[in-house]
């Protein structure tokens, strides 16, 4: 019986767009960024970020010595921040508090990194004044675990901190490999398209 629903974040709970992300990269000075960022696992420094070897000061000292220009916090969320296609559909947000209400468990699994979440917690999320959290029951964000989807292990402490076995949770993810994994471990699971609707569909995977 599923009793915890467990999200990500991009692609699932906002529509992803990597090539706005890719431009604002390249406008400062990332030529190899199309091979350096990725909808699901990044690369180089990127992904070093996402993982939480390193933090953002030592990721822009970093880039300073990759590519030859210094950039400020602002300039980093601003690249970051392009991943994200437009408003929050509202549909979601609304199918995330209405499944709480309905007994859920509603937490966030999700590879990202502090330039992102300066948005993503921030009241400006929503349009409403509402950060993530206000969604949410639990957020396990990558960067802080120092674990990336689709390890095993990322989906072992969350199981873990949850006091749940991976048969009374449902996986929602755009990221097949992401999605294999949480299989392999016994969870039911999810895959919707990259912007999807899957606020119906969610509910056949629910009974």
């Amino acid at each position: 019986m599923i009793k915890t629903v467990i999200f990500d974040l991009g692609g699932v709970v906002l529509p992803l767009n990597p090539q706005q992300a890719i431009q604002r990269f390249e406008q400062l000075g990332v030529k190899d960024a199309a091979t350096q960022l990725d909808s699901y696992t990044q690369q180089g420094i990127f992904g070093q970020l996402e993982g939480g070897l390193i933090d953002e000061e030592t990721f822009r000292k970093e880039f300073q010595k990759l590519y030859g220009r210094a950039v400020s916090f602002e300039e980093c969320c601003y690249a970051w921040q392009g991943y994200a296609r437009g408003d929050v559909p509202q549909r979601n947000l609304d199918t995330l508090l209405q499944l709480r209400q309905q007994g859920y468990r509603v937490i966030l699994l999700s590879n990202t990194n502090p330039f992102m979440m300066e948005w993503v917690a921030s009241n400006r999320f929503d349009g409403q004044g509402h950060g993530i959290a206000h969604y949410f029951d639990a957020l396990y964000l990558s960067y802080q675990m120092k674990l990336m989807k689709p390890s095993e292990e990322i989906f072992m402490r969350v199981l873990m901190a949850e006091q749940t076995s991976p048969s009374n949770c449902l996986f929602i993810d755009d990221g097949i490999r992401n999605v294999a994994a949480a299989s392999q471990i016994g969870m039911k699971t999810m895959c919707p398209e990259n912007g999807a609707d899957w606020t119906k569909e969610i509910y056949q995977h629910l009974k």
